[in-house]
């Protein structure tokens, strides 16, 4: 014990000497002794405390607390220590402090001490602590010490802080908690996912403000605090907390706490405490059904304190209204601040009334700035329904719902009164705004609201007025009689009701009402004004239909008092202006009046449909279409224009259609014929709409839909019963348009022609009627339809004929007419049908008014144009080709004369007339008599003349420019060359420019640029013929025949009947392609050259190289009758060319013609006419010893001269042979081969056959020999080596016959041989080795094999694709079972090579038919080819069998 004691005093020196190792050895020694000796480890505490062994020391004065826990000793060592660690031991600090000072109270309070100070320094000490080292929540801790609630504060009461004090610090640091608690928690969860911000905020705020002791502390501050301020503003935050907590809150958990938050607001109310939140409550939350229900007193007092809110603004305008339920006043100053914006002299002395747009303005303010108010949206909805804005109306009223919503969501309040006010001023709204539009709305909510209160006197009046607007009368009146039993001194029920009575007809009883309501409207404020009005012009209204007499409608007294005192009423009162207008337009002749009432309803209201149809009408008929679309538009806006389904009312369409018409006359055809279609859902029976629909689509390019359009606007008037030729024919007439446009221009002229039949005198039709037969006329030439094209233009001048003089006045007539006789000129087997004598009689009208003498003296065109005298002439050109065109050219300055006074007319006038000159330039080879030398000069100066007359009134035409280049290509070329340069320039993508630009440069030998503008005219347009034409041309003159061919073949291809030059080049270069032997010369060769030429002879004048070249292609088409007839007429022709000329020229063409002749005639079997015609042409290609065979060759080409005379020997001889003059036959073919170079080796064939033929020894032995050389000449000669094979067979000589085959081995696959002469070749071989015995030139036969079988088969592994082989062998195995197989084959190999892809003729192709054996093949042979007798043959087998 004693030396315990010793040790503690050793350890209390060594601690006050600071020597804290030694104390703590010390007080160690004593521990372990002693372990819970109080002192001991205190004073270990404290070594290890100042040694910083803080955890150490804090477990030593815990033993000591434990072992003596009311000594503050070691209590306040462990102070000390938590002291050190900062805020690492700030709640362990917390209780430490706590239990201390509560240990110096208790030592107080038993005298142990009489220093209070050391409790409160040890409160104090602690909050320094935790404002240096705690967080918000140990602050709070710190202060909760020092609350009325802690066992500290009675005390230190008066030493600490006031508990108002506290608990503010307190509250100041769990709001700042909170906010950061709810900021935190939001921003982690609104990344989970699905989240949604606001469902995440909601559920924070509740989490957090349902757990919040704010709203205690807020009380405690309430409850002690001295500052009434102070009080009043912890009472506005007790408020909003509570506010925000039931809005956070569950449905079933906001009763209890809407009732505290009532009472509270109430009693802010009660106190006139300026809380806006308070206020808000108290108002917004009460349910009545109109502001009658409210409070006067707290919306006088709520006024009072917020003048300048949003709310109290919208009340101040609603209450200074005339709609409003209660008369609040207000004291004088307010009334000056409230009319603050008004003049001087807009005030009244009652200084609490607004003007109305003063009102207005407030009230707008006032709901701007309290966007989220219910009451102020309610009361402004009403007020715009009552001022009729009826969209502000509605849109205030849905979003008034979405507000309702959301408070119902807030505070779980029903507000059943406020949601059924808002849904009637909805439904009344919807009723008047864009009718019919919103009806099913507007009736859904009436509904409801019945089916909740059945009795609801403003639904029913509502669905009354709804009914009404259907034109559903009975029904409507229906209701509001209903209403009238509830509500019996309504006088707004009684009125609607008397109204109803007279719209269902009883318009006595109906007036009577009326009258006994209106001494009940006093009409001093704006509502009983428009009440009154209305009333006024309802009673004007029953009066104008009870008499419908225009002396009863005319009278001052009638109903025209009431309409006036409707607008004395109400000067804004539409209606009353709509029936003024009609008394003013139908019985007051007043139109300039009524037009202004008309404009002043539809001003003042869109839904005054009458007023604006008459308005629309009468700027119509003035043409002002922006006025017409105005109006329209706004009936279509309006909503009047559709009727609600199932509504009685029918709907309205003119305006739609007033605005298709004026989007027509605006070209904007998209818009229209939408106006129109949605016209047309309107009234589907309206005739002008369809009309306006079908014009609309045929000027948008539709010409289909717009025929369907048209068609069926005739088919509705049909089925109107109106007079047909009243209206119908302008459907027929824009019907026959559409179908001229789609170029039908049949049916056109027939729906033109049934026009005339109804108004005859009409000037547009003839004029389309006419315009139509001369397209016609083009497109049946363009057709190749020559004699459809002279109807129609003899059609022409019979309806022109039929047309006044004053019609005849016209430049378009002419114009057609000119065209019309134009037409004859490219129709040259038709020109005698030109009528001349009605042509003279058509120009002959008015001749006194016209001068024809224009350029008579350059083109040499008299005035008496059907006179045969003045176009008899000697120059090769028919008279009557000569009179339609002079009658075009007379037609052409009639035009011009008739278009003088229009600039633009008149330039095209020239523009036409140069073209008819230009055209009898070209058609007529000479003109003015006795001046030959000129005539064709004549008609090109005044063509020349006209294109530069036209060129000066409009010179940035550029067709007038290539006109005159055209014009002046081989007269001027440099003039040429500037006007098509200046054509190009005004517009380049001009193809036909291009190539006339093309040809001018090729006829001045420019090879480079002709080539350049005719690929430039291909690339601007490769559908223009003329340009493939002139690139043809051009290769034809640098001698590239073959791309002239093709380049031919094209143009021919993508031309039309108006590019007879196509016709004719295509014929050419097909027979130079034939003379050639490039290509076969079968029909399907011949077939469209053929049709070229003769379409071409159509067209033009006659043309002996023409006639001459048809007449060889008839020849190789086998026509030789036609191609006699054809070359009888050339013989004549060159006989007369040369009789005249005596040309060697024209005597080379008669010898030519001749010896064609010779080779047709011998086809025919006229021999001797052969052996004439032959001898003839011997006769004329003679030349003479004195003549100089080198002048004659300049002439005609050796080559042809050599020709033309072989062909005369050659033909002589074989007529010789076919009269049986074998002699004379042999002396023809020997003279053949004396002038024979090339051909000698054909000519040699022919002579070896006919000396064969003779059946001599000598002569066959001749003619073997002969064939000898031949081969020995040309080796590759077919045909020799043929015949010398045939005659190696006829003689038996095994030797001659083996060498032949030999070379006919090798030329089996040859591809320089046809295909037709390669299947000549295998049959030779087959035949030849089906009659030899053996054959030496087959290496690979063995005994018992067929050796035509054998070579067969050859023919096939050589040429698989080829059908002769197959069908060869299909012969030979013809019997056995196999037989089909070879003979499918060759059908099969046959059907690939007919063209494109081969060359397989149609005579080839029906033989491998007829080869199969069967009925069908058979038939299909003759199909093919049913000049052909192998599938005659084949089927006559076939049925034997």
């Amino acid at each position: 014990m004693a030396s315990s004691k010793a040790a503690l005093k050793a350890t209390k020196f060594a601690i006050d000497e600071h020597r804290y190792e030694d104390a703590l050895t010390q007080a160690e020694k004593v521990l372990i002794s002693d372990p819970h000796n109080y002192h001991a480890n205190v004073f270990h505490g404290l070594a290890l405390d100042k040694l910083n062994r803080s955890d150490e020391a804090i477990g030593a004065y815990q033993t000591a607390i434990n072992a003596k826990g009311a000594d503050p000793l070691a209590w306040q060592g462990l102070i000390g220590v938590y002291e050190k660690q900062g805020q690492d031991k700030v709640d362990e600090y917390h209780r430490a402090a706590l239990r201390l000072a509560e240990l110096y109270k208790e030592a107080w309070a038993f005298g142990i001490i009489d220093d209070v100070n050391k409790c409160q320094n040890v409160v104090d000490k602690y909050h320094a602590h935790v404002r240096n080292h705690g967080s918000k929540s140990q602050q709070k801790q710190a202060l909760e010490m020092i609350l009325p609630s802690s066992s500290l504060y009675e005390f230190l009461e008066g030493r600490v802080p006031y508990p108002s004090t506290t608990y503010a610090q307190i509250a100041q640091i769990v709001e700042a908690e909170e906010s950061e608690h709810i900021n935190k928690e939001i921003g982690k969860r609104r990344t989970r996912l699905g989240a949604r911000i606001d469902q995440v905020r909601r559920e924070v705020r509740q989490e957090t403000l349902t757990q919040s002791p704010l709203e205690d502390i807020y009380q405690q501050i309430i409850n002690w605090t001295r500052d009434d301020e102070e009080r009043r503003n912890y009472e506005e935050k007790l408020l909003h907390h509570a506010y925000e907590t039931m809005v956070v809150l569950a449905a079933n958990a906001k009763v209890e706490k809407r009732a505290q938050v009532v009472q509270m607001a109430q009693g802010m109310v009660i106190l006139k405490h300026p809380y806006r939140l308070a206020w808000s409550i108290v108002i917004e939350w009460n349910d009545g059904t109109s502001l009658a229900d409210w409070d006067e007193d707290v919306l006088r007092d709520f006024l009072d304190l917020f003048p300048e809110d949003g709310l109290a603004k919208v009340l101040r305008g609603y209450l200074s209204s005339e709609i409003s339920p209660i008369n609040l006043p207000v004291n004088k100053d307010e009334g000056e601040s409230l009319a603050g914006a008004a003049e001087p002299e807009q005030k009244t002395n009652d200084s609490s009334k607004l003007s109305l747009e003063d009102r207005l303005v407030l009230m707008t303010d006032g709901l701007a700035e309290s966007n989220q108010s219910i009451l102020a949206h309610r009361l402004m909805a009403e007020y715009y329904q009552f001022l009729e804005e009826f969209e502000s109306a509605v849109e205030l009223c849905r979003k008034l719902k979405g507000l309702i919503a959301s408070a119902v969501q807030d505070t779980g309040l029903p507000s059943e009164r406020t949601l059924e006010s808002n849904n009637i001023i909805l439904a009344m709204s919807l009723i008047r705004y864009h009718p019919p539009k919103y009806f099913d709305e507007a009736r859904s909510l009436l509904n409801k609201i019945l089916k909740v209160n059945p009795s609801s006197t403003p639904a029913l009046l509502g669905k009354g007025q709804l009914l009404g607007e259907q034109e559903d009368y009975p029904a409507a009146l229906k209701l509001l009689e209903t209403a009238l039993t509830q509500r019996p001194d309504d006088l707004t029920v009684k009125l609607e009701v008397a109204w109803y009575q007279a719209l269902c007809g009883d318009d006595e009883k109906g007036l009577e009402g009326l009258e006994a309501c209106l001494p009940l409207i006093d009409g001093t404020d704006m509502r009983t004004r428009n009440l009154k009005a209305r009333t006024l012009h309802r009673i004007g209204v029953c009066l104008w239909n009870l008499d419908p007499s225009p002396a009863a409608r005319k009278k001052r007294t009638g109903a025209y008092a009431r309409f006036l005192g409707a607008l004395q009423a109400d000067a804004n009162y539409a209606p009353a202006y709509t029936s003024l207008g009609l008394y003013y337009a139908d019985y007051g002749k007043d139109k300039k009046r009524a037009r202004k009432c008309f404009l002043k309803a539809v001003e003042l209201s869109a839904s005054e449909v009458v007023a604006a149809e008459r308005l629309a009408r009468s700027y119509a008929d003035e043409s002002d279409w922006d006025l017409v679309e105005l109006v329209a538009q706004r009936v279509v806006d309006s909503g009047k224009t559709r009727p609600d389904p199932g509504s009685k009312r029918k709907g309205v369409s003119w305006p739609l259609a007033a605005l298709g018409v004026v989007q027509l006359n605006k070209q904007e055809y998209v818009e229209s014929i939408v106006s129109f279609q949605h016209a047309l859902r309107i009234s589907p029976e309206d005739y002008h709409s369809w009309i306006g629909l079908g014009e609309s689509y045929h000027n948008s390019g539709r010409y289909i839909a717009a025929t369907k359009a048209f068609q069926q606007a005739q088919e509705v008037h049909a089925a109107s019963g109106v007079k047909e030729a009243e209206e119908s024919w302008l459907a027929k007439f824009l019907s026959a348009n559409v179908k001229r446009e789609l170029g039908q221009y049949e049916e056109a002229i027939q729906g033109y022609q049934d026009v005339l039949r109804l108004r005859a005198g009409e000037l547009g039709v003839a004029m389309a009627l006419v315009q139509t037969l001369v397209d016609a006329a083009w497109q049946s030439i363009q057709g190749g339809f020559f004699g459809q094209a002279s109807d129609y233009a003899q059609e022409v001048f019979h309806q022109c004929s039929q047309l006044s003089k004053e019609e005849l006045s016209g430049g378009n007539v002419w114009k057609t007419v000119a065209d019309a006789c134009l037409i004859f000129s490219y129709l040259h087997q038709h020109v005698d049908d030109f009528p001349a004598e009605t042509v003279h009689r058509l120009l002959s009208s008015n001749e006194d008014e016209i001068d024809y003498q224009l350029l008579s003296r350059v083109d040499g065109v008299q005035q008496q144009p059907a006179d045969s005298n003045s176009v008899d002439g000697d120059d090769g050109a028919s008279s009557s080709l000569k009179k339609c065109l002079h009658a075009a050219l007379l037609a052409s300055k009639r035009s011009l004369q008739s278009s003088a006074n229009e600039v633009h007319a008149r330039a095209v006038a020239w523009y036409n007339l140069g073209w008819a000159e230009y055209r009898a330039h070209i058609c007529l080879p000479s003109g003015v008599p006795n001046s030959a030398a000129n005539q064709v000069s004549g008609y090109l100066r005044a063509s020349m003349y006209c294109f530069r007359r036209a060129i000066e009134s409009e010179a940035r035409n550029a067709d007038f420019w290539d006109a005159l280049g055209v014009a002046a290509s081989t007269a001027r070329p440099e003039v040429a060359q500037h006007a098509f340069v200046r054509s190009l320039y005004l517009n380049d993508k001009n193809a036909r420019v291009w190539t006339n630009y093309g040809a001018l440069c090729l006829l001045n030998e420019d090879h480079q640029l002709a080539n350049m503008a005719f690929s430039r005219a291909q690339a601007t347009d490769p559908e223009y013929p003329q340009a493939w034409l002139g690139q043809g041309l051009l290769a034809l003159s640098l001698g590239e025949r073959q791309e002239a061919r093709q380049l031919f073949e094209h143009a021919f291809e993508i031309a039309d009947g108006s590019v007879p030059l196509a016709r004719r080049l295509y014929a050419v270069s097909t027979f130079d392609q034939l003379e050639s032997g490039r290509v076969s010369t079968d029909m399907a060769t011949l077939i469209q050259p053929l049709f070229a030429l003769e379409q071409f002879r159509s067209q033009s004048t006659p043309d002996p190289p023409v006639d001459h070249l048809s007449a060889l292609f008839q020849e190789r088409a086998g026509h030789y009758e036609l191609a006699c007839k054809l070359l009888t007429t050339v013989c004549s022709s060159a006989e007369q060319d040369y009789e005249e000329s005596e040309s060697v020229l024209a005597l080379t063409r008669f010898a030519q013609g001749k010896a064609d002749l010779s080779r047709v005639l011998l086809a025919l079997g006229d021999y001797e006419g052969a052996i004439e015609n032959a001898e003839t042409a011997l006769q004329l290609s003679a030349v003479d010893d004195d003549e100089d065979e080198t002048n004659q060759a300049s002439i005609i080409e050796p080559a042809t001269h050599r020709k033309c005379r072989l062909s005369a020997h050659l033909t002589a001889g074989l007529a010789s042979y076919s009269k049986g003059d074998m002699d004379e036959a042999l002396s023809r073919f020997r003279s053949a081969l004396e002038e024979s170079s090339e051909e000698s080796v054909d000519i040699i064939c022919l002579l070896a056959q006919i000396l064969w033929a003779k059946g001599g020894s000598d002569e066959r032995i001749i003619a073997t020999e002969q064939l000898f050389d031949c081969v020995n000449r040309a080796p590759d000669h077919l045909q020799s080596i043929l015949l010398l094979g045939v005659i190696a067979t006829l003689n038996d000589d095994q030797e001659t016959l083996d060498a032949v085959l030999s070379d006919l081995q090798g030329f089996r696959a040859d591809n320089k041989f046809s295909p037709e002469q390669r299947q000549r070749i295998q049959e030779f071989i087959v035949t030849a080795s089906s009659l030899s015995a053996s054959s030496s030139s087959t290496s690979n036969e063995t005994e018992g094999v067929n050796p035509a079988l054998a070579e067969a088969k050859i023919s096939i592994m050589l040429s698989p694709y080829a059908s002769y082989g197959w069908a060869q062998l299909a012969s030979l195995c013809e019997g056995e079972d196999h037989f089909g197989c070879p003979a499918q084959m060759a059908l099969k190999t046959a059907q690939r090579t007919v063209p494109p892809r081969g060359s397989l003729s149609p005579t080839m192709l029906a033989e491998v038919y007829a080869s199969t054996g069967t009925a069908k093949d058979a038939q299909s042979a003759i199909i093919l080819a049913p000049w052909s007798t192998a599938g005659w043959n084949s089927l006559a087998e076939v049925l034997a069998n």
